[in-house]
């Protein structure tokens, strides 16, 4: 059942609460251009901003049975993109001093066996993670990032909604991320060791 456009925040978040998808949509369709934007305006990266707006929604689900609004969602959305925009940035920095580190305690010609074994590993990783992934969304996967169709061709392809191609983007990229953090951990610690 179609919701009320003109419905308010405090209103949406109850429907929120109660599980209503279309309650979520709503507030999705109102506010992740806002908070795109805002994320943008603090760093210069369209992917990770794509990023940090299906993070923010993916935890306002998550979490819609406990959700309370105090400010509104203007409110919520800013703090939730500046806590978000610092775990970006913090992950960058420490893949940075990652290699930094790596350049350090190793030779230029280890430094760069060390990153040849990194990027198999990383494919690796990454194909393990995409095994284990439902078909559907290892298909909409390999077709965004390997045939670089957009989200709307993926979804005219497959007859589904771009919310569903988005839902399971955002599946696949978590479970990559977590598979990609346990190999950065593990080098990470190998640079240390050695």
């Amino acid at each position: 059942m179609p919701l009320n456009r003109n419905l308010t925040d405090d209103e949406l978040s109850k429907l929120l609460r109660l599980g209503q998808e279309s309650a979520f949509i709503e507030i999705y369709t109102r506010y992740w251009k806002k908070i795109y934007f805002a994320a943008k305006s603090r760093i210069n990266d369209a992917y990770a901003c794509e990023e940090i707006v299906q993070e923010i929604f993916c935890n306002l689900w998550r979490n819609r049975e406990h959700f309370e609004i105090i400010k509104g969602f203007d409110n919520y959305f800013s703090v939730a993109v500046k806590n978000q925009v610092i775990n970006f940035l913090a992950k960058k920095a420490k893949i940075l001093r990652y290699e930094e580190t790596a350049k350090k305690t190793h030779s230029e010609a280890d430094y760069s066996t060390l990153q040849q074994i990194s990027y198999s590993e990383l494919q690796l990783h990454i194909q393990k993670a995409l095994s284990v992934l439902p078909s559907r969304s290892a298909i909409i996967f390999n077709l965004k990032y390997v045939s670089g169709y957009s989200q709307k061709n993926i979804a005219q392809e497959l007859s589904i909604s771009e919310k569903t191609v988005e839902a399971h983007l955002a599946r696949a990229r978590k479970t990559i991320k977590e598979s990609i953090s346990i190999l950065l951990f593990a080098l990470l610690f190998f640079s240390i060791k050695n």
